[in-house]
């Protein structure tokens, strides 16, 4: 994990945002095609991280996998118009990375697609919907039968090396400078100095500033300004 963060930052930027799908979001029979073409306005996956839900709209660098949906090619369907620009892509994998691609233009962006789903059996807790078929695909009603339980579910993961992180960094830098750290003497028995704590303070203000962009710049000045 740490290398792959690794991978995904530069200009000084160290840490990654983990965002996930659980269930993705695929109806039965649907290609993945046709589910990301119902999300050409926002992404399907939602950070994991405490801070506040935000719409992202860019991002420098991001690692995505899928697990759970087939590996589809367009040699497999029928010879027909392609109904979007995703679907005229061949393998699952260059549906994906062409998503990609067009919802963060510019970003690096690597896309793996895996059939394999990820297993819901005992003791994975059944807190599933009842819209959920037992393979983990979104029905558009619930049976009239008792449902059956969610024996695997597809799965979306992802690492973004993102703007998100000038918030979040921000906040904790806030929050850290308001702790007065003499009065907490396991700090100093551990052998922290206050000159070292200071100066971790320090870093982490620049580490947030790494992830700064032109609109998160105007943002953190009307920030500074509430304050």
């Amino acid at each position: 994990m740490m290398h792959l963060a690794e991978s995904l930052n530069f200009c000084g930027r160290k840490v990654v945002a983990a965002w996930a799908s659980v269930p993705f979001p695929a109806l039965p029979g649907c290609s993945l095609a046709d589910t990301l073409c119902a999300y050409q306005q926002d992404v399907p996956w939602k950070l994991l991280s405490s801070w506040r839900e935000q719409k992202v709209t860019c991002c420098f660098a991001q690692s995505v996998v899928l697990r759970g949906i087939g590996r589809e090619s367009s040699s497999q369907q029928p010879a027909k118009q392609p109904q979007s620009a995703l679907h005229s892509c061949g393998r699952s994998e260059q549906v994906l990375q062409h998503y990609l691609h067009s919802m963060f233009p510019g970003a690096f962006s690597t896309a793996h697609v895996l059939q394999q789903p990820c297993s819901t059996l005992p003791p994975y807790p059944q807190f599933f919907s009842p819209l959920l078929t037992r393979e983990g695909f979104l029905q558009d009603r619930p049976p009239s039968h008792p449902p059956a339980a969610v024996e695997s579910v597809p799965v979306l993961a992802a690492l973004q090396s993102s703007p998100v992180l000038q918030g979040l960094l921000r906040s904790l830098h806030r929050d850290l400078q308001k702790l007065n750290v003499r009065r907490w003497f396991s700090f100093f028995s551990a052998g922290v100095e206050q000159d070292n704590f200071q100066e971790a303070l320090e870093e982490l203000r620049t580490l947030s500033q790494c992830y700064e962009t032109e609109l998160g710049a105007d943002e953190s000045e009307d920030e500074a300004d509430s304050d």
